[in-house]
């Protein structure tokens, strides 16, 4: 046995241990209600609703009917579809507000199964799940991509493979909660890029934890595309935010 290949079996070993004992020490609390027990309560998730349909449908908004929505009409566009698990209320908002700034990755695994009741409730399928990259400043800033962790989890769930290496954000932008509606799709124009033919062919499903206005995932898909060569990129997320005033944090 080699020594890297002792050093992981340890490691799978204590790891499990070491937060067992953090957990004792330090029990977990659900981010919405605060009780003790789990990082988000079997109460607490029970009351996230289902975004059901009808929704728009290419950017999937809400709307009385199912087809696509006038806004989707006028601007071509490079996602074929976006689906959400839920809107982007309470209880949800604070699971995702935990999640994705105050450093619990195990939200990861009662997140992914909203994700996973919104796959088999749209029957979506899907050769390769693609996570929303981050820069890399933002990933060390953080300690790890939330919208990767949603993807490994989905990916398990689904049986489907994630393809981390393929995406890449180039430009590290402001953040788009900070800017207004009409500056999200310049502020993250461009920061894609897509390895040469590494998605020929394929159906390809972004994985994130929030759309908004969906800017980011539209820049996504078209660095998918174009340079990826992607037969068709989807979206999937967490939460839908009701309006460009939503914030995720």
């Amino acid at each position: 046995m080699s020594l890297r290949t002792l050093s992981t079996g340890v490691r799978s070993v204590l790891q499990p241990l070491a937060h067992g004992a953090l957990d004792l020490l330090f029990p977990p609390r659900c981010a919405a209600c605060k009780r003790f027990g789990s990082r988000f309560c079997a109460s607490c998730l029970a009351q996230v609703e289902p975004l059901l349909p009808p929704v728009c449908h290419r950017c999937g908004r809400p709307r009385r009917s199912d087809d696509i929505c006038p806004t989707c009409r006028q601007a071509p566009a490079s996602l074929d579809g976006i689906r959400s698990a839920s809107l982007f209320d309470e209880p949800l908002r604070s699971a995702i507000h935990h999640f994705k700034y105050l450093g619990a990755r195990e939200l990861a695994q009662p997140l992914s199964t909203l994700l996973m009741d919104c796959w088999q409730r749209y029957s979506l399928s899907a050769d390769l799940l693609v996570p929303v990259a981050l820069h890399k400043r933002r990933v060390r800033d953080r300690g790890y991509n939330q919208s990767e962790l949603l993807a490994r989890e989905l990916g398990a769930l689904c049986k489907r493979p994630v393809e981390t290496g393929t995406l890449r954000r180039v430009r590290d932008t402001l953040p788009q909660v900070t800017v207004g509606a009409r500056q999200r799709q310049e502020n993250v124009a461009g920061a894609f890029r897509c390895s040469s033919g590494a998605v020929r062919g394929l159906r390809v499903v972004l994985v994130d934890d929030v759309c908004t206005s969906g800017a980011t995932l539209e820049a996504c898909a078209t660095a998918l595309r174009a340079e990826g060569q992607a037969a068709s990129v989807r979206a999937l997320t967490v939460a839908r935010a009701r309006g460009l005033d939503d914030r995720t944090g």
